[in-house]
């Protein structure tokens, strides 16, 4: 175990730009409604087990994960000590100010900043949005942005308009 000691000091060299859009944790120290990678996608974690193996063998820990962009389900199985990747998952809340004739919202952020790189989402959330929007009420929107990707995934009414 000695080994895994010193691994901050090796550097790994790899081919993106540092910025890890992910990082190494034990499976037996992830939770429930914490995120995860199975499969290679950002996943919030839905349901775990954890199984007894033989009297040689290690737990093993049953993953369910819904993907956090695409909404599918994934399961993965994992030695309880082995690490699985964890990706970094930043929340951020933008005021809509508008959307535009195809698709494209328009999102200001607390500083003050304009994006009008996120689309409309597709299903109900999209719906729910154009239709709240359409009555006049003031929506944030919570973006999600994990492993270069970026949507839309909840409103709520902006309270702060309201007098």
């Amino acid at each position: 175990m000695a080994e895994a000691d010193h691994l901050e000091d090796t550097h790994f060299e790899t081919g993106d730009s540092g910025a890890s859009s992910s990082y190494p944790m034990q499976c037996s120290a992830l939770r429930k409604n914490g995120f995860v990678m199975i499969k290679g996608r950002p996943c919030k974690i839905v349901e775990m087990s954890t199984s007894k193996t033989g009297k040689h063998g290690h737990a093993k820990v049953h993953l369910v994960g819904i993907d956090i962009f695409t909404g599918k389900k994934y399961e993965d199985i994992c030695p309880s000590t082995h690490n699985m990747d964890v990706p970094h998952v930043k929340r951020e809340d933008y005021q809509l100010t508008d959307i535009s004739d195809d698709g494209y919202l328009t999102l200001l952020n607390d500083g003050g900043d304009l994006r009008e790189d996120l689309k409309l989402p597709e299903g109900d959330l999209g719906q729910q949005i154009r239709t709240e929007f359409d009555n006049g009420k003031e929506l944030l929107c919570t973006v999600l942005k994990s492993c270069g990707e970026e949507c839309v995934i909840a409103i709520k009414t902006n309270t702060a308009f309201d007098k």
